[in-house]
């Protein structure tokens, strides 16, 4: 309802003035008109995406079993080091499998019991998730900032260093990876340890991580060289030399702000397919060793005994399914999210 009409003196127009007088008006106007910020729309965009939050929760689920490794195997009761079933009678038959059905699994074992062995399932889980998480957030964080450095130093030069560095990544390219992570490990495993030394714990980590992060950051580099090529001819970076910005203030003010949504989303797709790479070359044997908890060892003793009971590969397929098919929906969620033409 509005008050009675007004006429000007001068004019005869009539104006209509709202309710609660023209405070009110200008409070409503000014609300309407609140901006966004770009962050903000995107998490918007992204709690509408019903498919990215339950993602989200999967993956964030399993951050925080992993680094409370520790802490939930204490309130278990149980560690992945003591042979349970060596240590408690009727626990393993003769031949080192668990007695009792399904792997073992009881109000005692979560997960059943590791055959031969006999040590528990759930913390080897746990502890393997760990260290396979370790190890492939080292690499993707490795991969981002070394591709990063390496695609704008190409893109934003161009030129002779354009075309220098981009015969080394192709190169480097051109190496078949998991080819080269299986038959380079154990050269470079022989450069750290000296025939008849023993390994130091540290060994394999390293080698891992090194591999991988050898042949895993061309990717995002020939990505972000061709976005700053692209940005570079923009009109608000001629602004900025024209201005008399210094190339690294155009780098960090100008082009870093433009790429941060690709480097995101590469980093959610990338750091999956680490994970899986880490737990192949621990499968194949070329990775991490009993008794070190890993991802990919728990495969080799589900495929070693997956014949007498199906059940020792049940638990850590299910979790690393889970895993990957979270992370690469999530970071499609975040990409549609980030990406201000998506439709929603």
């Amino acid at each position: 309802m509005t008050s009675p009409s007004q006429a000007d003196a001068n004019g005869g127009s009539l104006t209509l003035e709202p309710e609660g007088g023209p405070d009110k008006a200008s409070t409503a106007g000014a609300g309407e008109l609140a901006g966004r910020t770009p962050g903000q729309l995107a998490w918007l965009r992204f709690k509408r995406d019903k498919t990215g939050i339950v993602c989200a929760c999967v993956v964030l689920f399993f951050i925080v079993i992993s680094v409370g490794a520790p802490l939930i195997a204490k309130l278990y009761g149980k560690n992945p080091t003591e042979l349970y079933g060596q240590d408690t009678p009727g626990l393993l038959n003769q031949y080192g499998l668990p007695i009792k059905p399904n792997g073992g699994v009881d109000s005692h074992f979560w997960f059943g019991l590791e055959p031969n062995l006999g040590r528990d399932v759930f913390t080897l889980l746990l502890y393997g998730m760990r260290n396979s998480l370790a190890i492939a957030a080292v690499v993707t964080i490795l991969s981002v900032l070394v591709g990063v450095l390496f695609g704008i130093t190409q893109g934003f030069l161009g030129g002779r260093t354009d075309f220098f560095m981009g015969r080394v990544s192709d190169f480097l390219l051109s190496f078949p990876q998991q080819l080269f992570f299986i038959a380079f490990s154990p050269v470079a495993i022989a450069l750290f340890v000296k025939p008849g030394d023993a390994e130091g714990w540290w060994v394999r980590p390293l080698v891992l991580i090194g591999v991988q992060f050898i042949l895993g950051w061309m990717s995002i580099g020939r990505l972000i060289r061709a976005q700053v090529l692209s940005l570079r001819e923009r009109e608000f970076i001629e602004a900025a030399r024209i201005s008399g910005a210094s190339s690294w203030r155009i780098i960090r003010k100008e082009l870093l702000p433009n790429l941060g949504s690709t480097i995101l989303v590469q980093s959610t797709l990338m750091l999956p397919v680490f994970v899986t790479a880490e737990a192949g070359l621990s499968f194949l044997g070329v990775g991490m060793l009993p008794p070190t908890p890993d991802w990919g060892l728990l495969f080799q003793t589900g495929a070693q005994n997956y014949q007498n009971d199906i059940t020792f590969m049940f638990f850590p397929g299910i979790a690393m399914v889970l895993f990957v098919v979270a992370f690469n929906l999530l970071g499609d969620s975040v990409r549609d999210a980030l990406d201000p033409k998506t439709l929603r």
